[in-house]
């Protein structure tokens, strides 16, 4: 992906050959070397991790902030431990194996196993195109849009920018649209919250007794630890050749990367709860926006569309492409971009047909802000069986040898994927409850 950079022991040893018998350029050179060490392994990690903060990420967090305040701040910090556990165990298998999790899946357990994950991720992928293209819609929403003009001409435009090779350069645009959302700490700070309260509730528990929490919490479970996010982690770390030898620098641009988008996250959350005080589920994109009106003051909507629109387009291209890279990769067909319908049939008729029923589905009538946050609430329901494959990979020693899971890592593994889990079915059967009109 993109310009490739020596490998560390290539860059150490030009340093040495170098560095000779002149010790005014010695620490210079040796400070390149380990520039180019870093910048050879760091991305992946960082990069996945932010591309979590999508379309329906962000809305489950401003409704969260906006219904709950601050208490699922403490949420927050668990997830963000979990997910930088997560993150670096994908790291570990794409760095060890050299292979995505699509390969390792068909390699390491059965065809009935590899078909239940494989199904259960076209699931909540779809779930995120949905997501993605209900963003579109939200943001131009904002600006006097309607979805049934902006949905199919975004989803055109997308479909094009992948299939004739110039997805790259959109991504960079996409990128830029989407680092609106790093005014959030400001937004934050401006709102002047309660800092004692967003301190306490972020270090203690404080655990809201309602179904519409537990389903919101699941909704922050699946927002963050998005499954199409821990297939690109293992296959992009594969894909950039980093070897074993490399992998401590690896390892702490997946642990990082998940711990600065939370941040970013936590501070969605905070900027809400201070900005929108009645404490309500959001009913519209214009609610949403105005966890920025402390910095965008009347213009807060279109600066949360401008963000909202470069994070659901780029999504909206990530997504699909994981998907029809993960199936090709389990089923061992052809897999690029720069292929043609006919070398690789499979591989871009899932990329279109996921951008087709993402798109239609966002085109429903109903409220896009609900929307995007259930497609949350199913991710989060899907995790566990994502989780428990990437956790029962990672103790595999015959597999990964001595850089296997230890006891440590196994038991903390077992207990998050657990609690997960129990969150899941909890959140499951209140929804199917509520099919029935039982409970509350």
């Amino acid at each position: 992906m993109g310009t490739s950079l020596p490998s560390p022991e290539t860059a150490l040893a030009g340093a040495n050959r170098t560095a000779g018998p002149r010790p005014g350029r010695r620490t210079p050179r040796r400070w390149r070397a380990r520039l180019l060490a870093v910048l050879a392994v760091t991305g992946p990690g960082l990069v996945a991790a932010a591309a979590g903060n999508d379309a329906g990420g962000i809305a489950t967090y401003a409704s969260a902030g906006a219904q709950f305040g601050y208490h699922t701040l403490f949420l927050m910090v668990f997830i963000t431990v979990i997910l930088a556990l997560v993150q670096e165990m994908c790291a570990r298998l794409g760095c060890y194996t050299g292979e995505g999790l699509g390969s390792l899946f068909r390699e390491q357990f059965s065809l009935r196993v590899t078909a239940v994950v494989l199904v259960a991720f076209l699931v909540a992928n779809l779930g995120a195109m949905v997501s993605e293209f209900g963003g579109v819609g939200v943001a131009f929403e904002l600006v006097g849009v309607g979805r049934f003009v902006s949905v199919p001409i975004a989803a055109v435009i997308i479909w094009a920018l992948v299939v004739f090779g110039s997805y790259r350069h959109a991504e960079r645009v996409f990128l830029g649209l989407a680092l609106v959302f790093l005014v959030y700490p400001v937004a934050a700070i401006l709102a002047h919250p309660n800092v004692g309260e967003v301190l306490s509730q972020t270090l203690l528990p404080s655990v809201v007794p309602s179904g519409e929490f537990l389903l919101l919490s699941v909704g922050l479970v699946g927002a963050t630890i998005s499954p199409y996010v821990q297939f690109y982690v293992a296959s992009a770390v594969a894909d950039k050749g980093v070897r074993p030898l490399d992998y401590p620098r690896q390892r702490t641009d997946a642990i990082l990367g998940a711990v600065f988008a939370n941040v970013i996250n936590m501070f969605i959350i905070i900027a809400a709860a201070a900005a929108i005080t009645t404490r309500a589920p959001l009913q519209s994109a214009q609610d949403a926006g105005q966890a920025l009106r402390p910095v965008a003051g009347p213009f807060a909507a279109e600066l949360f569309a401008i963000g909202l629109l470069g994070a659901s387009a780029l999504a909206a291209a990530v997504v699909p492409l994981s998907t029809a890279y993960v199936v090709s990769e389990a089923i061992g067909t052809e897999r690029s971009v720069g292929n043609s319908f006919r070398e690789a049939p499979l591989f871009l008729w899932l990329f279109t047909g996921q951008i087709v029923v993402g798109a239609t589905i966002a085109l429903l009538p109903g409220n896009l802000i609900n929307l995007l946050i259930r497609t949350q609430i199913l991710n989060g329901v899907i995790a566990p069986i994502l989780l428990t494959c990437i956790l029962v990979l990672t103790n595999r020693r015959a597999l990964l040898g001595p850089a296997a899971n230890g006891p440590v890592l196994r038991a903390l593994g077992s207990v998050f994927v657990g609690i997960i889990a129990v969150m899941a079915v909890a959140a499951m059967g209140l929804s199917v409850a509520g099919w029935f009109g039982v409970g509350g």
